[in-house]
């Protein structure tokens, strides 16, 4: 009957009208834990199966809202492209090189190669790994068929919020009551369930869709490259000063809000680290900038800020921008505002003297500069470097009183702990070395661009190529490509530097 009253209803008012109105998109649903818009849900579950927060000229909502009446006979006709990228999965669901996604239905039917394909693999590599996530992919399409992936408030007798499945959310005695209250009762439904958990709950869920309608990073981005046009530009900092201090501004009201939706500081995944860098960087550079009168921090601050917000725009297969759960180990908040943060910022220190450093090489390569210059650009990149250190060394210190605190002992090995470790005895040697005067001015420059690659392993490296260890949360999928492209490019022009200005380094 529930079914025949639906198919009623969408026959006269269509199916936009009736089952997905405009005003979906701030419904409060239950997800992961917390509760979130409806538009934050459909954009997170379509960008996973697809790539995209969009299929075609619909919105995530429309496709999400219509794939999940597929359940009862309700026919969206939409046919998700599922995002397909690793090679061996190309080569053996029968795509070319070029393909980068296969039509949930013919996908649909080569599901038992996959998983006999996956079944096989004993190690696990990235074509495991790439398997496990179609199938991952196909079996949320499943659950947001069959009405399982969302779950919408109702208000009980007792004045509180129970969570629904929307099969059992919308029910034919609910349809007929709104029938006579409204020509639309579907839109009322949704309407009524959003004011009473509103009246019950209020409306911090809604900070969500704030923050992702403000689109503050793109703003911030945009801002980086006018601030880096205006550096460069002009002889006086204060418009380079003014565009940098309003992008620590727009980041900063993003952190916050990601603060007051997750409950925690923004710092417990790969998008949240690159993030909290560049917003450090940019924050360390401006401090110099102001206490050096030197615009070259400037420019290095509004350059790898520029970069990871990049990232953060364009590398969304490597970087996931969702808000999830924490895992227990990360849920104490005093530790993970201290250690973690001390530790991305020495990265984002360190960064800066990373991008100081090519921006000196560069200059080297196609401009001349004497030595005085040189010596002066060396005395920054040295300022950037001993604020890195001693930050690591901070920051490695309150890890261990953590790791005593969570795991019962300070140190024990672990890829991550080892790699930090391995940095910073790296950069103190260049430190030592250049205090002594062991290391020359013209080899200290391309020594620190090189020793980034030691902070870029154990940043990303652990995570994208070892993936093991106790530090397991930090983990994620993809990006050993851009790792090594990373690698293979700035090991590259270390080289050719080298050998171009090869009398200055004797």
């Amino acid at each position: 009957m529930l079914k025949f009253l639906l198919l009623f209803f969408i026959s006269l008012n269509g199916f936009a009208q009736t089952l997905c109105p405009d005003n979906l998109a701030t419904l409060p649903v239950r997800s992961g834990g917390r509760v979130k818009p409806l538009h934050i849900l459909a954009s997170e579950t379509l960008r996973f199966m697809t790539g995209s927060e969009k299929l075609e000229d619909k919105s995530a909502v429309e496709v999400f809202c219509k794939l999940s009446f597929d359940g009862m006979g309700i026919k969206s006709q939409l046919d998700l492209p599922i995002k397909i990228e690793h090679t061996d999965a190309k080569k053996l669901l029968g795509l070319s090189d070029g393909d980068t996604s296969m039509p949930a239905s013919k996908l649909a039917l080569r599901m038992e190669e996959v998983r006999a394909a996956h079944q096989a693999i004993k190690e696990n590599n990235s074509y495991k790994k790439e398997l496990n996530k179609i199938l991952s992919r196909m079996q949320v399409l499943d659950q947001l068929k069959a009405g399982q992936t969302w779950t919408l408030p109702e208000k009980t007798t007792q004045n509180t919020i129970q969570w629904l499945p929307i099969f059992e959310f919308i029910t034919e005695p609910k349809v007929a009551s709104l029938k006579e209250r409204s020509q639309d009762p579907f839109q009322l439904m949704f309407e009524e369930a959003r004011a009473d958990y509103i009246k019950i709950e209020g409306d911090d869920f809604m900070i969500e869709h704030t923050y992702s309608k403000l689109n503050l990073f793109l703003w911030s981005l945009l801002l980086v490259i006018l601030g880096l046009a205006l550096t460069f530009s002009l002889k006086t900092l204060s418009p380079g000063l003014t565009a940098a201090g309003l992008v620590i501004v727009l980041e900063l009201t993003a952190m916050i809000l990601r603060i007051l939706i997750s409950g925690r500081a923004p710092i417990t995944n790969m998008y949240e680290t690159v993030m909290f860098s560049g917003f450090g960087a940019l924050v360390i550079a401006f401090v110099l900038t102001l206490w050096k009168k030197e615009k070259l921090f400037l420019i290095g601050g509004l350059a790898y800020n520029g970069l990871c917000l990049m990232m953060m725009k364009f590398a969304n297969n490597m970087l996931d921008p969702s808000i999830s759960p924490l895992v227990p180990v990360l849920r104490d908040n005093f530790w993970l505002s201290t250690h973690v943060t001390t530790i991305i910022l020495s990265y984002a220190a360190l960064a800066l003297s990373w991008v100081l450093a090519n921006v000196v090489l560069v200059r080297q390569m196609f401009f001349t500069i004497d030595s005085k210059e040189t010596r002066f650009q060396m005395e920054q990149i040295y300022t950037c470097m001993k604020v890195g250190v001693v930050l690591l060394a901070a920051g490695i210190i309150l890890g261990g009183v953590w790791a005593d605190y969570s795991w019962g002992r300070f140190w024990g090995w672990d890829p991550k702990e080892t790699w930090s470790l391995i940095v910073l005895l790296i950069y103190m040697a260049i430190l030592h070395g250049r205090y002594s005067s062991w290391i020359t001015p013209a080899r200290f420059i391309p020594l620190t661009a090189g020793a980034f690659m030691s902070v870029m392993m154990a940043w990303f490296g652990v995570n994208y190529i070892l993936a093991t260890g106790l530090h397991s949360y930090g983990f994620s999928e993809g990006g050993a490509i851009f790792l090594g492209s990373f690698f293979a490019i700035q090991t590259t022009f270390l080289i050719v530097s080298v050998i171009k200005n090869k009398k200055a380094l004797v």
